[in-house]
């Protein structure tokens, strides 16, 4: 039976901030991690993408807090007591305002730190003094070194998301990181799986950590309709554009490898008529910022998306994912596909295969999840009339073979009786030389004394009989020698 959110006597302002999102029962991860964390344990959970993970250890670091909150302005009245750790920006800019929704009520503060902003804002805002301080390990350090945060008076420690830190190089930053902060705290270490590198973390790291796991570790979601085509790479444009019109799709995260695909892709989807915007790493903040924030909004239908927005993302419902290309790791398969069919909802979930490559990778992604994956055939229209208008781009469609071609040329010639015709341009002619046209003559007495003659330097070629007037006689030339 599902755990109501007043069976954990939090604080009522805590409570009052939980009613006006729309929460009342607790999700497992939620049930199990709160009380352990009210009552000061560490944790070590692992649950499903979507679970509710962010509230589970917002909730109680801000519960225990309560008891170190001042109206005062004063900085020094604000140290930073918890600090939550996150790979990327998008997740690290969703979860601050998570807090700051949990914490509307109360008189804590807290403030997100990521790269690719300018420093000096989020120093100002460091310097007022925050008790919750969301950041990305990379810019965190910059801050510590420019001496703009201390956390000397850090009690509380999140590493969520934490095999993705590891997955692209964070373990170093981790460690410089950790090594700032107090022996004698609280620490939740947040995974999606449990990998040996996870568990060497968490023994290295936590004490005596309380395992929670909510779900079988690689399973996906059971509400995501999974379906797999097998597509040759270069039609996958074209089966993309036919699925989301035949199933009517409204909104879709569209999943590529590459960060150049994604952003092709996503001027193709836009001249083929959606509302489409790319996201990946090569944006700037701003830019993935906005574009996150459209998706949301539903200004936009299409998010075309490298992995970096595979993790995390809370985005209500979104009804579909396409995965355009196979992720490389297979993990990566269950994020992406978690970004639908969350908190309970349907969702679907569509993948398209290539060739010896996607297949590789495809039998990766069915040892990981323990299922049989079977190839569904994808059929193209043979004629669509109504495609290529005269004034109109080719949206990709539609692709004319020859046969059609030439069928569509005699129905012209029939209905109109003109048939096209074309007419072969004569190649330009170039002047003949009429020394190589004559037949050989042997040069006379009288030629052979005239270029020994002083006048040998002049072009006396055209005048003889035989010779071309394009070769010039040779000239004398004085020696140095006898």
């Amino acid at each position: 039976m599902p755990l109501s959110f007043s069976q954990l006597n939090l604080a009522p302002n805590l409570m009052r901030a939980v009613a006006e999102m729309g929460y009342e029962t607790m999700t497992p991860i939620q049930a199990q991690a709160i009380p352990v964390v009210i009552a000061g344990g560490d944790v070590m959970g692992a649950a499903q993408t979507g679970t509710g993970k962010t509230a589970a250890f917002t909730l109680p670091l801000l519960q225990r807090m309560l008891k170190h909150e001042s109206a005062s302005t004063s900085p020094a009245r604000h140290p930073v007591r918890a600090l939550v750790l996150l790979p990327t920006r998008e997740l690290a800019d969703q979860v601050a305002g998570q807090v700051k929704a949990y914490a509307k009520y109360t008189q804590l503060r807290s403030a997100v730190v990521f790269g690719g902003m300018d420093m000096k804002p989020q120093t100002i805002e460091l310097k007022k003094g925050v008790e919750v301080l969301v950041a990305t390990p990379g810019r965190l350090l910059d801050h510590i070194e420019a001496k703009n945060v201390s956390l000397a008076q850090v009690e509380y420690v999140v590493l969520d998301e934490a095999d993705r830190m590891l997955d692209i190089g964070f373990l170093p930053d981790l460690e410089r990181i950790l090594s700032f902060l107090p022996k004698s705290r609280t620490t939740l270490l947040f995974s999606a799986t449990f990998s040996p590198e996870i568990r060497r973390l968490s023994a290295s790291y936590l004490q005596n950590p309380v395992t929670i796991e909510v779900a079988r570790p690689n399973e996906t979601a059971s509400t995501i309709e999974q379906s797999f085509y097998s597509v040759k790479d270069d039609d996958k444009r074209r089966a993309l554009i036919q699925l989301l019109r035949e199933k009517q799709i409204k909104q879709s995260f569209v999943f590529v490898n590459s960060k150049l695909g994604c952003a092709r892709l996503a001027r193709s989807l836009e001249q083929a008529g959606f509302k489409a915007t790319a996201l990946h790493g090569d944006k700037s903040q701003d830019e993935r910022l906005k574009a996150l924030d459209a998706f949301k909004k539903g200004e936009v239908d299409l998010l075309v998306a490298t992995d970096v927005a595979a993790r995390g993302l809370d985005i209500k419902d979104v009804p579909c994912v396409f995965n355009y290309d196979i992720p490389f790791n297979a993990e990566d398969y269950i994020h992406r596909i978690g970004r639908t069919g969350r908190a309970g909802a349907s969702g679907i979930a569509v993948s398209f295969v290539g060739g010896n490559n996607d297949m590789r990778l495809m039998g990766d992604i069915e040892k990981l999840t323990k299922q049989k994956i079977d190839l569904l055939p994808i059929e193209f229209p043979e004629y669509q009339p109504d495609i290529r208008k005269q004034g109109h781009f080719n949206s990709g469609d539609r692709v004319w073979s020859d046969e059609e071609r030439r069928g569509h040329r005699a129905a012209r010639e029939d209905r109109t009786g003109y048939a096209p015709k074309t007419f072969a341009r004569p190649a330009p002619q170039k002047p003949i030389d009429p020394f190589f046209t004559q037949p050989y003559q042997e040069p006379t007495p009288e030629l052979l004394a005239s270029h020994s003659s002083p006048q040998a330097n002049t072009h006396v070629a055209s005048t003889r009989a035989g010779f071309s007037a394009n070769i010039k006689s040779k000239k004398k030339v004085a020696a140095l020698f006898s």
